[in-house]
């Protein structure tokens, strides 16, 4: 069945190029009909009085030379028109059967456009028989097929994720909730217990949902506030929000962060230092080690945070990025809900730079952010 768009479209390019090859015919009859007039007005003019005999009859000359004119014009007219029609006639039958067989590529992308849903994006149009702008188009659709079904599948992943991050919390703050009332003899220690266990529960559930929050806001977006800000400045907060844990720990800390200039939103900046400190102790090994390190470039500004922890598979590396994923542990894990370095990827691409990771040798995660660098100029 014809949509009605490409019947639209075909009877366009059709009634163009019927009224085109149109024109050039009737521009062609008329020469046609300029060169026979001029052809026969060259004719020799007999004397006037001049007779000459046609089929045994004596005619005049001047008579029989007007008769040969209007009967070539006659006919130059005739055979004109009819020439005329034939080729416009044919024009519109080819132009309406070739426009068909052109325009099946756009057809397909059409149908194969209207039967796609949600759940029915793994339809493609595939490979069409012309090497043309129709199938450069069909390719065109196919990729952003390919992408949208990976953005679908994406944000699919990250529901089902946030939604059992978000039901966890939940579930205990019910199940305490749940015993406590149940005991009629529950005593004020009992209280307690659960009022604890309903704060931690509470308190995991906001962190979600301020990371999930800067995560949105974050994640392809661009920059409302740009400053110049000091990464050894930056580092040095983000050691303080951790330094109390890391200690608890046992672990060795080598932080040399010499003053490097960056421009951009101190807040965000100061997420991707505080989330890779967070992440390099919550993630370490009891009497483990961590290294920091800041240097600037003509082009790049560098951090690097190296610590150790569990051993970590580099084919699964690049998966550490993504929202929910934790580098050794379940994604139920209690410490934390896997959104830091989803963050700080999302925080450094809105301020042009690139991060990357590489497990370290015998356990652990080194990660190394890459800024655009101040200009020699801007410096201090």
């Amino acid at each position: 069945m014809s949509l009605p768009g490409a019947r639209s479209l075909r009877a366009r390019v059709t009634l163009l190029a019927t009224v085109l090859v149109a024109a050039v015919s009737l521009l062609l009859l008329w020469l046609a009909w300029t060169l026979v007039r001029d052809a026969v007005n060259t004719v020799p003019q007999m004397p006037p009085g001049t007779s000459v005999r046609v089929d045994g009859v004596d005619v005049d000359a001047s008579t029989l030379a007007e008769h040969l004119r209007e009967h070539a014009r006659i006919r130059v007219l005739v055979f004109g028109s009819a020439a005329f029609c034939f080729v416009v006639a044919a024009a519109a039958i080819l132009a309406w059967t070739f426009t068909s067989r052109v325009l099946l590529p756009l057809r397909e992308v059409t149908a194969t456009a209207r039967r796609l849903s949600v759940e029915s994006l793994g339809e493609r149009i595939g490979e069409v028989r012309s090497k043309d702008e129709l199938a450069e188009l069909a390719g065109t659709f196919d990729d952003m097929l390919d992408r949208l079904q990976a953005a679908f599948d994406a944000q699919r992943h990250f529901v089902a994720n946030a939604s059992h991050e978000l039901r966890t919390p939940l579930s205990v703050i019910r199940t305490e909730l749940d015993v406590t009332l149940a005991d009629e003899h529950a005593d004020e220690t009992e209280l307690r217990r659960m009022a604890e266990v309903v704060r931690d529960a509470t308190d995991r559930a906001g962190r979600l949902v301020n990371s999930l929050l800067l995560l949105a806001k974050t994640d392809g977006s661009g920059l409302v506030v740009r400053e110049r800000v000091d990464l050894a400045t930056l580092v040095g907060q983000a050691w303080r929000a951790v330094r109390k844990e890391a200690e608890q720990r046992g672990v060795r800390v080598d932080i040399s962060t010499p003053g490097v200039a960056v421009t951009g939103d101190p807040a965000l900046l100061e997420r991707i230092a505080g989330n890779l400190l967070e992440n390099a102790v919550r993630h370490n090994v009891e009497g483990g080690w961590l290294e920091v390190r800041t240097q600037a470039g003509p082009q790049w500004s560098v951090l690097r945070v190296r610590s150790s922890g569990g051993l970590i598979d580099p084919a699964t590396v690049s998966e550490l990025f993504e929202p929910f994923e934790r580098a050794g542990t379940a994604r139920t894990a209690r410490s934390g809900a896997g959104l830091g370095l989803s963050i700080v990827r999302a925080a450094v691409q809105a301020h042009g730079g690139a991060v990357s990771a590489e497990p370290v040798v015998g356990g652990g995660l080194s990660v190394t952010v890459h800024l655009p660098a101040v200009a020699p100029a801007s410096r201090v």
